[in-house]
């Protein structure tokens, strides 16, 4: 289940998981461009709605979220909130994120 908008986090800063940095070499160029794009838009306030901020709810890590990383849904971006930080955890498509994010 997932929770739209998911309250007033606030996110400042990155950190990424190797998982996320070898799925994001895997993506094409222009992929990788759109998901670098979304998450750029992630740091801003208030954030645009195309990248669907999501909180996910039903896991042993309470602090999940996801975002969509393209325009078109194909891509999606996981991570978790720690403070301020957002941990990128995956990259992949709409039903690998939406399977084990």
């Amino acid at each position: 289940m997932t929770v739209v908008g998911a309250g007033g986090a606030v996110i400042t800063a990155f950190s990424r998981t190797d998982r996320f940095v070898s799925d994001i070499k895997k993506a094409s160029p222009e992929i990788a461009a759109s998901a670098k794009e979304a998450l750029k838009d992630l740091l801003k306030n208030p954030r645009p709605k195309w990248i669907k901020f999501e909180k996910l709810s039903g896991y042993k890590n309470p602090n999940l979220y996801t975002i969509h990383a393209t325009k078109n849904h194909s891509h999606k971006i996981s991570f978790e909130i720690n403070g301020n930080v957002a941990k990128l955890r995956r990259f992949g498509t709409h039903k690998e994120i939406d399977r084990k994010p």
